[in-house]
């Protein structure tokens, strides 16, 4: 094969056109894949955002509520919630025990317990108050669901009769009302009153 021989000047020519023609194809390989009018984005007014959906959960509540039971609730609902689905705390309820603002879990317990009996062995009697009787007569089923042993069934038991009958002329008429004995009475002769 023979020699071909270039001069000078035939080598920077061929050299200006080998450029030219890598920069063409550069500028060309530069657009591939690019879009002749640039996608214009959406306003962030036109997006519409969906709250993600709540898993359901499952809380036994029980203690000083109105209506304790099971109850269906949401993920990050409050133990709050579950009280309120409840229907509330109960006026002997020990709401200072509890933590309204924990959230639930599936599968707990909510324990909403009644306060303690006053003038246990830290406190001396002389210090506090005695707690105000319960009048059979006029307490409101709340009132006497705050007596030791009387829960909603019982505390309508109680009014039904007095509706029933009339007031109650004393503490031992509660022999009359059905669910309340002997033992009974002696326990609520103290806190009651006719």
């Amino acid at each position: 094969m023979p020699a071909i021989s270039l001069t000078r000047r035939q080598v920077v020519v061929l050299g200006f056109a080998l450029l030219g023609v890598l920069a063409l194809a550069g500028t060309r390989l530069a657009r591939t894949g690019t879009a002749a009018t640039p996608a214009r984005a959406a306003p962030l007014g036109a997006l519409k955002a969906t709250p993600a959906p709540r898993g359901r959960l499952f809380v036994d509540v029980v203690g000083a509520v109105r209506r304790a039971g099971l109850y269906r609730l949401h993920e990050g609902d409050r133990v709050f919630d579950a009280v309120a689905r409840a229907g509330g705390a109960t006026a002997g309820a020990d709401l200072s025990a509890v933590n309204l603002a924990a959230p639930l879990v599936d599968g707990t317990q909510v324990v909403v317990p009644k306060i303690a009996a006053v003038g246990g062995p830290e406190t001396s009697p002389s210090a506090v108050a005695p707690p105000a009787k319960v009048s059979l007569g006029s307490a409101t089923a709340v009132q006497l669901e705050t007596l030791p042993g009387v829960g909603p069934v019982t505390a309508q038991k109680i009014i039904d009769w007095r509706t029933t009958h009339g007031p109650f002329r004393s503490v031992d008429a509660l022999d009359d009302v059905s669910g309340i004995g002997p033992k009974r009475i002696e326990q609520l002769r103290d806190l009651v009153t006719p």
